[in-house]
């Protein structure tokens, strides 16, 4: 390559800094949003395990036991008799910090004395006092607790001071012994949400005096302590790696994490239309000037190599500028990625974006890769032309009209192929394989479809033209043969919209439905009058337990008819972490609000309260299991098969939830806490009154002077708005999406458009000259970018509902397990075509107004 075809190129791109501008804002747009998407993720992964390791420490091995934990006997045991030193008891919990908005935090109960192997923090060269006398005073000062330097700051406290704490229903003063301050800014950002208190502090706290969460261990891979262990631990007890429990809280947001990634790329293929158009348009625009130098020795080759070497100077620039765009835009969705991993999964402190190389390399060479796929087109066309057919101004339309058919059948051959792998032997679907098959099918249809807008804009032409022509005259058909005569940008402008506005529907008709779904089953499901539980870690799980005192309290307040009580605890299951709700007898009157997807008939019941199990739908997704079957447990009595009287429908857990007779839980684990009630109001008594009757009885101060219990009580109106707002709030990233992904076509078609007025200006100056009004003038391009929205509207709706077939159906089944019910909304299809029109006009007004103030004697010269 000559330096003087290059000194050219940059000649060029310096006398066209809008165009020049546009193409990096799409290179940049779409990094930035799969950028924002990755880092998101990965804070929140990174926090999750950060935060873990700094609970598990060095720790190989973990005793871990059921709901009622572990004795503090069996810890004494492997100390003692067996002489395992390398090994610590843990109690875990968690509590929120009024002094912070609530904040949750977890709660460790540690042994100072033998912390000093397994958590590097807490040992007396670990930053929390130099020589370790913080851990001293745990065990010195009553109610004494440890928190990070960080989080004492924000809440404003100090050594000494004392912090405010609500654990479940209780408020409780602690007095802060310590802060803890790690050497490393990775530990420092671990211990965030960490509360450190003695082990029989933290278990007065939590109310499980004598019990324990866990045993951490160190040991080799075949010590032969492990024999020994085995044989001394209880039947409710398991010997598991440390490194298995973290594994599995993972892998249940691998799903959700796909899900938002899938969405992201959806923007960046939105942008590589920009990219093509605009990469098109320069060679277009160009043409005469690589005819001449063709003519005059320039090689194929090196017309191949400037359009790319273009290209490729255009993706470094705009990939850099979209990685400092997804960082700043990283920060805002973090948020809402941990709001939503909070609500449906498990508590994550994430309060700043970790910028992890990996994500920032991906992102960069996804903006490289997409934008010299998108340029090679139009180089190829460039490097193939004769000479003498690039000096035609006619050429680039007529070889975009002749390859209309060809791409029109590609598109048909895409089509096909997407259904097929959508069809796929359901064999693979239950597997994450299955997913990823999905995904690559909806992206093919999205391509297919593209690959059709042309054929598919011609015919929309054709078909308006003579009713435009009799309504606005010759300038109304002017208007819809300019489109069709720069096929090839208008169509690549159309697809782009189309895809955006297509992504909006389709997603809003998932989300609707969801939603619907969502409203249906709880008007179902909610069958009691007014509900009470103690506040949680999480929004979709009460594990909290209310107090003896609290419930002997709420059941005698007069209006209440009934009370059906319940447990709700995590239980280990070859899938993972699963919810089990454990219901008493007069849980009978809630069977007509369950509804059964198998099962639900008397039979279903009988065995039910004969120590049978009911499954949701997600659990039995999972597990491959169905009514008939048995799921294997680890009781306190050891592993017991339980038999599946049924599987019903159940939107609250992804993971699966287990409902089970109260008699058959007490029979199996040796605990006796109640998590929340389901109260019934007597006959007569309205139920706003006998809310207010509860929340007055338990607002009065215990008679030590010390707060009264905070409850969450409320009617079942109130819980399922509760409910709603957690949903809404967990697809609120999906919304950022979408919005960004149209806001990328609203600038394909400003490009698209900016382009058209550099070209036609000739043409436009011919017909200023010929008496051509400025107004008749916005006319005819306002009109031309109508019709452009109006066809991406047009033909969004059947693609989106399209995808909203594969979102509802197919991917959302095999993500989460749920079923759901396609509601359309015909208003979501009538706000998206006025979107796209919007933005096609909009994006139309600067084009309309320097066309019509441009000079026709300045744009009739040529040299």
């Amino acid at each position: 390559m000559s330096p003087l075809l290059w000194r050219t190129s940059l000649r060029y791109l310096l006398r066209h800094p809008w165009q020049f501008g546009l193409c990096l804002l799409g290179v940049a747009l779409g990094v930035a949003v799969v950028v924002a998407i990755d880092l998101a993720n990965a804070s929140a992964s990174r926090a999750f395990a950060l935060s873990t390791e700094s609970v598990t420490g060095r720790a190989s091995h973990q005793i871990i036991g059921g709901p009622s934990g572990l004795d503090d006997e069996l810890y004494r045991q492997l100390r003692v008799d067996l002489g395992i030193r390398t090994s610590a008891p843990v109690v875990e919990g968690y509590a929120q910090l009024p002094a912070l908005d609530d904040q949750t935090v977890q709660l460790l109960g540690i042994d100072p004395l033998a912390e000093a192997p397994f958590r590097s923090y807490l040992a007396p060269d670990g930053g929390t006092a130099g020589d370790g006398t913080s851990l001293v005073g745990l065990l010195a000062t009553p109610n004494g607790v440890l928190l990070a330097a960080e989080t004492a700051q924000r809440a404003g406290l100090s050594p000494g001071d004392t912090l405010v704490m609500r654990i479940g229903s209780r408020t409780v003063d602690l007095q802060l012994v310590g802060v803890l301050e790690p050497s490393d800014d990775l530990s420092r950002r671990a211990l965030e949400g960490l509360v450190v208190a003695d082990l029989a502090t933290a278990q007065e706290l939590l109310g499980v005096v004598g019990q324990l969460s866990r045993i951490d261990l160190i040991l080799g891979e075949e010590d032969p302590a492990f024999a020994r262990i085995e044989a001394i631990l209880p039947p409710g007890a398991d010997l598991v790696p440390a490194a298995s429990r973290t594994n599995a809280l993972e892998q249940m947001t691998r799903a959700f994490e796909l899900n938002l990634t899938a969405l992201s790329l959806l923007a960046l293929i939105v942008g590589m239309f920009l990219i093509y158009n605009t990469i098109t348009f320069s060679v277009v625009q160009r043409r005469m000037l690589l005819g001449t130098l063709r003519c005059v020795g320039v090689t194929r080759g090196q017309v191949a190599t400037l359009v790319l070497g273009e290209a490729f100077a255009i993706s470094i620039i705009g990939s850099l500028a979209g990685l400092v765009l997804g960082t700043i835009l990283g920060r805002g969705l973090v948020g809402l990625v941990t709001q939503t991993i909070n609500d449906l999964y498990f508590v994550v402190t994430v309060r700043s974006l970790s910028l992890d190389p990996l994500v920032l390399l991906k992102g960069f060479v996804l903006g490289v890769v997409a934008t010299l796929a998108s340029a090679a087109v139009p180089a190829f066309e460039a490097m193939l032309t004769p000479p003498r057919t690039v000096l035609r101004r006619s050429s680039v339309e007529e070889r975009a009209r002749r390859m209309v058919p060809l791409l029109a059948l590609i598109g048909l051959v895409m089509l096909a192929l997407g259904t097929a792998l959508l069809f796929w032997p359901a064999g693979i679907n239950q597997q994450l394989g299955g997913l990823y098959l999905a995904f690559a099918a909806l992206f093919t249809i999205i391509i297919g479809t593209a690959l059709l807008t042309p054929l598919l804009t011609v015919a929309m032409m054709r078909l308006v033209r003579p009713a435009l022509g009799r309504v606005f005259g010759l300038l109304g058909r002017m208007a819809a043969r300019d489109v069709e005569a720069t096929l090839s940008r208008t169509a690549v402008a159309v697809a782009a919209l189309m895809i955006a506005v297509s992504v909006t529907i389709g997603v809003g008709l998932m989300v609707g439905s969801f939603r619907q779904t969502v409203i249906v089953w709880l008007e179902q499901s909610l069958g009691a009058d007014i509900y009470v539980a103690a506040p949680g870690a999480t929004a979709n799980r009460v594990d909290t337990a209310l107090e003896p005192a609290q419930i002997a309290l709420l059941t005698s307040v007069e209006g209440v008819g009934a009370a059906t009580r319940m447990r709700s605890v995590q239980i280990d299951t070859p899938t993972g972490p699963t919810t089990v709700i454990a219901i008493d007898a007069e849980g009978e009157r809630g069977r007509d609000y369950l509804r059964f997807k198998v099962g639900g008939d008397a039979a279903t019941w009988f065995a039910w309260e004969n120590g049978a199990i009911l499954i949701s739908e997600p659990l039995a997704f999972r597990t491959g299991l169905n009514r008939g079957d048995q799921l294997s447990l680890r009781t306190d009595r050891g592993l017991r098969d339980f038999p599946i009287a049924g599987v019903y429908y159940d939107y609250t857990s992804d993971r699966g939830v287990i409902r089970m007779h109260y008699a058959t839980y007490q029979a199996n684990w040796d605990d006796t806490t109640i998590s929340s009630l389901a109260l019934y109001a007597a006959p007569g008594v309205p139920v706003d009154e006998l809310v207010t009757r509860l929340r007055a009885a338990v607002a009065t101060p215990n008679p030590d002077g010390t707060a009264p219990p905070l409850l969450n009580i409320g009617s079942n109106v109130s819980l399922r708005e509760g409910t709603l707002a957690i949903f809404d709030r967990t697809f609120a990233i999906t919304a950022v999406l979408q919005v960004l992904a149209t806001i990328v076509a609203f600038i394909g078609i400003l490009s698209s458009l900016m382009a058209l007025q550099l070209e036609r200006a000739r043409e436009l100056a011919v017909l200023r000259a010929n008496g051509l009004t400025p107004g008749q003038l916005w006319g005819v391009v306002l009109g031309q970018t109508s019709l452009m929205g109006l066809t991406a509207g047009l033909f969004a709706a059947p693609l989106g509902f399209i995808l909203a077939l594969i979102l509802v159906y197919v991917i959302n089944q095999r993500s989460f397990g749920w079923t759901l019910d396609l509601a359309v909304d015909p208003a979501l299809f009538l706000q998206a075509l006025f979107v796209s029109l919007i933005a096609a006009i909009l994006a139309g007004i600067y084009p309309a107004h320097k066309m019509s103030r441009t000079n026709p004697a300045l744009a009739l010269r040529e040299e």
